[in-house]
């Protein structure tokens, strides 16, 4: 038998963990995401989103140099490539189907007839406004239904081989394959009958620009299904299980104008419950639809609860709305806020700039979100224009020593008396002291790098008797209580419409999302695998570092 052809074996980035700290199962607590993933149904292996990138060679020193051309020692790759529970052989000349086999279970949507022999009936979601049959609205000549078989693709461009830029591979290759995913919007059959229905919203983890507009489509999309009775529960997940919280009674008219206002309208908050607890709560409120709007961790809280309800064999459908400022979440063009988080940093960067170039020796440094991901200040450093030198935790650096970023600085100083930088939250991660606390949802508490960068320039210079005059800005409260822009808000806009179609179209334990421009439901499962990250082989990162103009800090 011929030997399995060598791919590229990297560690998968260890996620950061949710927003609720105890949603696995009826007994157990969430502390992290690698324990959420234990609530799926999916076989652990079947898990791994294993599309190999050339951007792990840049990411973990894989390759032979680096952007300044350096040579860097080579490291020898190991040969395995897994989808789903059996190794795929690329000398079997039936590899994709074989592939495609598996992704195409992978990105089934679960849906309430797995466990309900159900027949579905005509929606009752129509915009025709002539009626017939005594005013029911006629949904079967109206030609705005999305077909069940209906695909969007994922990944458009053919690569031609691993070393292209931002390379996606499955094979050595870089064989053509198609991965198709589910196209979002209103179903012409429904599994729900509206007048019976009772819909719950709730707003988990942090602030976020949007989540009023997702709010109030998702209430308005209900109506005009014919749902009356729909809640919101307060502050989170704790909404279900605190005593004194209780349902909030939505309808257009609460929630007309709540858009206009930053926050959350139903309060939000981290930490957490027994999965059991919540599905407890569920029964007893009588709840037929959840939709949970929030990040990775939410995310995985709602696979739990979808779970639980499969196991219990409750007619729920539990579907996510994708909200999270640092755009970190797997197979999305973008998530909601993200749009609005960068054009507020601008703000920031243009006082940063501001205050640099004004003063003798200024060095402007502003600090943006990004835990894990660096997209914030990547498009926010490409937007200003105005950045000398950007950070983020995908790409590793060096603070002292000859090609250090401080000897950098340095030159900047020299060639034009000013600079800018600007840093994501948890870059430098590995130069700063570990701490194995945590906050309240499980997530590790890092490391300040933004004072930490602070005071490192201000010694710096000190020491070698350069005077240099820092500015320090930190916008985080800021930018995430605002109000979501006009890119943001028509996002939220279509994806709190299109988690009303799933869960009517009785899909459950989904996300809805917008990946490669088109709108589409994934199945949570696959989306809270491990974080998306800045790929820093992709054109976007490189287009970064020609604006900044910084040198590999290596």
């Amino acid at each position: 038998m011929v030997s399995v052809p060598p791919l590229w074996h990297v560690p998968l980035p260890r996620r950061r963990s949710g927003s609720i700290a105890s949603l696995v199962g009826p007994h157990m607590t969430f502390s992290g995401m690698d324990i959420a993933l234990k609530a799926s149904t999916h076989s652990s292996t079947s898990q791994q989103h294993w599309l190999h990138s050339t951007r792990y060679r840049c990411q973990y020193g894989l390759g032979s140099t680096h952007l300044n051309g350096r040579k860097r020692s080579p490291m020898v790759l190991s040969v395995r490539a897994v989808s789903g529970k059996s190794d795929l052989d690329f000398s079997d000349p039936s590899w994709k189907e074989k592939y495609q086999e598996d992704w195409n279970r992978r990105f089934s949507l679960p849906h309430i007839t797995d466990i309900y022999d159900l027949k579905p009936r005509l929606t009752t979601f129509s915009l025709k406004k002539n009626r017939t049959d005594g005013g029911s609205l006629s949904a079967d000549k109206w030609n705005g239904y999305v077909n069940k078989d209906d695909r969007a693709l994922l990944k458009v461009i053919k690569y031609a081989s691993p070393t292209s830029a931002g390379a996606e591979c499955v094979d050595p290759d870089c064989s053509w394959v198609e991965h198709w995913i589910h196209r979002a919007g209103p179903r012409k059959e429904i599994y729900y009958e509206p007048a019976e229905v009772k819909a719950a919203i709730v707003t988990c983890g942090g602030l976020c620009p949007g989540l009023n507009d997702v709010i109030r489509q998702i209430v308005f999309t209900l109506e005009i299904y014919g749902v009356k009775n729909i809640v919101g529960i307060q502050f989170g997940y704790r909404g279900f299980f605190e005593k004194g919280l209780k349902e909030m009674p939505l309808s257009r008219k609460v929630v007309e104008n709540i858009n206009l206002s930053g926050g959350s309208f139903l309060g939000v908050s981290r930490g957490g419950a027994k999965t059991s607890e919540i599905v407890d709560s569920i029964q007893a409120r009588r709840i037929d639809m959840l939709f949970v709007i929030g990040g990775n961790g939410s995310h995985a809280g709602a696979n739990a609860i979808h779970e639980e309800c499969r196991k219990r064999k409750l007619k729920v459908s539990v579907v996510a709305v994708p909200k999270t400022i640092d755009n970190d979440i797997l197979f999305m063009d973008k998530t909601f806020g993200f749009d609005t988080a960068v054009e507020e940093a601008q703000r920031a960067i243009n006082s940063a700039y501001i205050e640099a170039r004004s003063a003798y020796h200024g060095i402007g440094l502003v600090k943006l979100m990004g835990r894990s991901s660096g997209f914030i200040a990547m498009q926010a450093s490409l937007s200003s224009g105005q950045i000398d030198v950007c950070l983020i935790p995908e790409v590793s650096f060096t603070l002292d020593g000859e090609h250090g970023v401080m000897r950098h600085l340095e030159h900047l100083l020299e060639k034009k008396g000013f600079c800018v930088v600007c840093v994501a939250e948890g870059a430098g991660q590995d130069l700063l002291q570990k701490s194995n606390a945590t906050d309240a949802s499980g997530n590790v508490i890092l490391s300040d790098f933004g004072v930490h960068m602070q005071q490192k320039i201000k010694s710096h210079f000190k020491d070698i008797g350069v005077p240099a005059d820092v500015k320090y800005i930190d916008p985080t409260y800021m930018v995430r209580a605002c109000r979501a822009n006009a890119s943001d808000a028509i996002l939220c806009t279509v994806l709190g419409q299109n988690a009303v179609h799933g869960a009517f179209a009785g899909f459950s334990g989904i996300t809805s999302g917008i990946c490669n421009t088109h709108y589409a439901f994934l199945p949570i499962t696959e989306v809270i695998t491990k974080p998306k990250r800045v790929n820093p082989n992709s054109r976007m990162w490189h287009r970064c570092l020609t604006s900044t103009g910084q040198p590999d800090f290596h």
